[in-house]
């Protein structure tokens, strides 16, 4: 079994986005600590699912492929460890986002 050690703590998380659901996220993002890279939202396989998907950008297919290096958080956890993809949480499902190499913002995939 897995033992995660997070970089952030429970009561480290604050409530900075309304409430849209939960998402996937790399343990790159919430165990290593690296911002997130790419960001993809596909349509949600249930009601509770906001469709958001976020990776650093540095996994590796082997890595992918392991279930146990992603996890389930609501988005605001992922937020908070990197405030960066706010202003994008409202784009649609089929949006895939990379970010600008060296700054907070993020640019579409074509």
């Amino acid at each position: 079994m897995k033992i995660y050690k997070f970089k952030l703590k429970p009561e480290e998380i604050k409530d900075i986005v309304p409430p849209i659901g939960y998402c996937l996220v790399s343990d790159k993002i919430t165990v290593d600590g690296l911002k997130v890279g790419f960001m993809y939202r596909e349509k949600p396989e249930e009601k509770d699912d906001s469709g958001w998907r976020f990776l650093s950008g540095t996994e590796t297919e082997e890595y992918m492929d392991d279930e146990n290096n992603t996890m389930i958080f609501d988005v605001n956890v992922v937020a908070n460890y990197d405030l960066s993809i706010i202003p994008y949480l409202k784009s649609k499902v089929g949006t895939e986002l990379e970010r600008v190499e060296g700054t907070d913002e993020f640019r579409p995939i074509s």
